[in-house]
């Protein structure tokens, strides 16, 4: 075991920790089921102090890489196999049940930015998008993940339209509707109703305690994987990191795609965003986005980042249309990203998330 903390980065130190020890899972140092080194152990060596170690544990645990037993220690649960019986810990299907926290968005904040936006723009606003989506937004949005998500894009990847019901639409139009595609069981409804609308066939794969059952996806025909990894609905539940490595080695031995619908994964209790699938492999998924729960339903804006691979495919056969979302409400919501008004509510909403769970 040799870990180091770099004192002169800006990372925090349990940040760093988090991700020698996660590297090392993955990479097989500490197998699954193999106890992780104590708390006190790791402290002593970094010269950081147990309860930084505890943080780094504890987003292990938050992923599914690891868990915590009582008076025992910490052991790995993560597997690229997911072939081995879940612990009794992982039966308790994690649930995320926040309807009693406050998430609206502050209206005054929303306000003040659009006579900004309307101040700075003047009559700009009555100018017609791009088909993808103004440049000023794509580009916020290319920042934003950068900095929350550790998904680094080049705007030209990212494509903006009103709302996700649209965006599968175009998704599965610049795929081929003669993939199939592989969808939760159970999942939003909505999903399965737009795929079937436009004609392509919809497997339905059942849910376990931790994602899709293996065996589910060693059946399907499918070589789409529509997936909500983070709180599933109407099922609640996210998927490990194992489970999301599985989603991974499914698509590339099929030469297929994901569908990842991050849905609602701003809000997360944990200390960090929860890991993407696009940052697992950027060359398969297609990342989707909306602003209905972080902001509110009515701004109908969301987006999708799409694999480099993709690009040509879609400027073919779906880059003529038309992007379906005024360009105020395009700059107003670039605003609210560049100003740091829409990152400062997704945090305060975590703090209050984290503070009802106790």
């Amino acid at each position: 075991m040799v870990y180091s903390i770099d004192k002169t980065k800006k990372e925090s130190a349990y940040m760093q920790l988090y991700k020698q020890l996660r590297d090392d899972i993955v990479g097989g140092v500490y197998k699954y089921g193999s106890k992780l080194p104590s708390k006190r152990l790791v402290a002593t060596e970094t010269g950081v102090s147990v309860i930084t170690v505890e943080h780094a544990y504890g987003l292990l645990c938050d992923e599914g890489y690891a868990e915590s037993r009582q008076r025992s220690g910490y052991y790995v649960i993560y597997s690229s196999d997911v072939c081995f019986p879940v612990s009794e810990k992982q039966e308790n299907v994690r649930q995320n049940n926040y309807h009693n926290v406050d998430t609206e968005f502050p209206f005054s904040v929303y306000c003040k930015t659009v006579r900004k936006v309307l101040s700075d723009y003047g009559d700009d606003v009555f100018i017609k998008s791009p088909n993808n989506g103004c440049r000023e937004l794509r580009q916020a949005i290319a920042s934003y993940l950068a900095r929350s998500r550790g998904i680094k894009v080049e705007a030209g990847q990212i494509v903006i339209g009103s709302g996700a019901e649209y965006l599968y639409s175009i998704i599965i139009q610049t795929l081929g509707r003669s993939r199939g595609v592989a969808v939760e069981d159970p999942c939003y409804e909505k999903i399965k109703k737009v795929y079937i609308a436009n004609g392509v066939n919809c497997e339905m794969l059942k849910m376990g305690v931790d994602g899709i059952k293996s065996v589910e996806l060693e059946r399907a025909r499918s070589t789409v994987l529509h997936v909500t990894p983070f709180n599933s609905f109407p099922s609640g539940i996210t998927a490990g990191a194992s489970k999301r490595s599985e989603y991974v080695r499914w698509a590339r031995e099929r030469n297929g795609y994901i569908i990842e619908d991050d849905f609602d994964s701003e809000f997360t209790v944990s200390m960090k965003a929860e890991d993407t699938l696009f940052s697992l492999a950027p060359e398969r998924t297609v990342y989707m986005n909306t602003f209905s729960k972080t902001i509110a339903p009515s701004v109908r804006i969301g987006y999708m980042v799409l694999p480099v691979e993709l690009l040509e495919q879609y400027e073919k056969t779906v880059g003529f249309y038309s992007c379906t979302v005024p360009v105020l409400e395009q700059f107003v919501l670039a605003e609210l990203i560049e100003n740091g008004g829409f990152e400062r509510h997704i945090n305060r909403v975590r703090r209050k998330r984290r503070n009802n769970r106790g």
